[in-house]
């Protein structure tokens, strides 16, 4: 069973806790990794590129000359997309590129994510920040402290002072344990976790 130091905002080690094997200690597959992430992107692209048809663009529908006689190709509208100015042949329209992956998969994703982040030594756990007000400069020397730059926070429960004294801070996010993805978990270097959000993520993935 893992065990990690639990420290204070102060850095001092105030504990230690003991972490699932079920949830920090799964083999990591990098192509279900892969899979999980792929498909978070897909679901968070807003697929609202948009041109218009011969039949949406502006100009009349009267045939600009007469079909034979001038010496011109014939034609039969301002709005054909032959024509400068006229509509798009197979161009993109709105759609949504969702798709749906096994809750089953996107579980066992996050456990290997969690693991990983073990596995290489890029998990901090934290009793609390003891942040009396919002103040960034209060949150940014917490940080400094541990020495870590690239970070994604997760808490146990709403924390106003955290969560808008973190908001500004570039490379940093703070998270809610039941917002916990793939896709950040991955993207960020370090991963600190609230002491009262390990259980919450032990119990929705045990």
């Amino acid at each position: 069973m893992p065990t990690l130091e639990v420290y204070s905002a102060q850095r001092e080690q105030v504990g230690e806790i003991n972490l699932s094997e079920t949830v920090f200690g799964a083999e990591v597959k990098t192509h279900l990794l892969h899979e999980v992430v792929v498909w978070q992107l897909a679901c968070r692209r807003q697929g609202t590129a948009k041109v218009k048809t011969r039949g949406e663009v502006r100009g009349g529908s009267k045939k600009p000359w007469r079909q034979k006689g001038t010496g011109r190709a014939r034609s039969g509208s301002r709005r054909s997309p032959l024509w400068r100015g006229g509509g798009v042949i197979f161009g993109p329209q709105p759609r949504d590129y969702s798709y749906t992956v096994p809750k089953k998969v996107r579980k066992a994703a996050l456990r290997m994510a969690l693991s990983d982040k073990l596995n290489e030594h890029k998990i901090l756990v934290l009793r609390g920040f003891d942040l009396d007000e919002i103040k960034t400069r209060n949150f940014l020397r917490v940080l400094d402290r541990f020495a870590v730059k690239k970070t994604l926070v997760i808490t146990g429960a709403a924390d106003e002072n955290l969560e808008k004294s973190a908001r500004n801070v570039p490379g940093v996010k703070v998270l809610r344990s039941e917002g916990l993805n793939v896709y950040d978990i991955l993207r960020y270097d370090n991963l600190i976790l609230l002491e009262g959000a390990v259980g919450n993520i032990e119990e929705s993935l045990a």
